[in-house]
């Protein structure tokens, strides 16, 4: 057995789940997520607990089993305490304003950049040099957080850009000055 697969899930008060075949509904005070499991698989709720089982000890099962069991669980943590992921910006006048829409951000560009921010993601920046990326589906949060910050990536000579809140960005030195 898959040592992550086969452990069961907890439901917490307030969050209710419900299968319909393949697919997990997961309900909760952040909001509602939903999600397709491989229809090899099953999944199983009994006592507040939610189980996904696979048919074999094929490899190819043993893969799904635990990725799927990762993907449910996420959903009840999505939607009872969210997910963050905060980034910095780094550079003279590289700064990020929040707006009804999303986010304006100066970039070192001649023009700033818009970025609209899609459903159920919520994006702050409590100083201008710190965007906090907040929602309860982890993967749209992770690719929202990746699509700012390719938006100016941190350069390698003096670290400016966006970067994730504790990245080490690797540094090279310059040009040796020629004597």
């Amino acid at each position: 057995m898959s040592r992550i697969g086969k452990l069961p899930i907890e439901i917490p008060k307030g969050v209710t789940v419900t299968v319909d075949g393949n697919t997990v509904k997961v309900k909760g005070p952040r909001g509602e997520l939903s999600r397709a499991i491989n229809p090899q698989l099953s999944v199983e709720m009994k006592d507040d607990k939610i189980t996904v089982n696979r048919p074999s000890d094929e490899p190819g099962h043993k893969a799904l089993h635990g990725l799927s069991r990762t993907l449910v669980a996420n959903m009840v943590e999505g939607v009872t305490k969210g997910f963050q992921k905060t980034l910095d910006i780094v550079g003279v006048g590289y700064r990020a304003e929040a707006r009804p829409y999303g986010l304006q951000l100066a970039l070192g560009y001649s023009h700033p950049i818009e970025y609209k921010a899609p459903a159920g993601i919520k994006l702050t920046a409590p100083q201008p040099t710190q965007i906090i990326v907040d929602g309860a589906n982890k993967e749209v949060v992770g690719q929202v957080a990746a699509e700012i910050r390719s938006l100016r990536p941190p350069e390698p000579y003096k670290g400016k850009g966006i970067k994730y809140a504790g990245e080490q960005v690797r540094r090279k030195a310059g040009k040796a000055g020629s004597k």
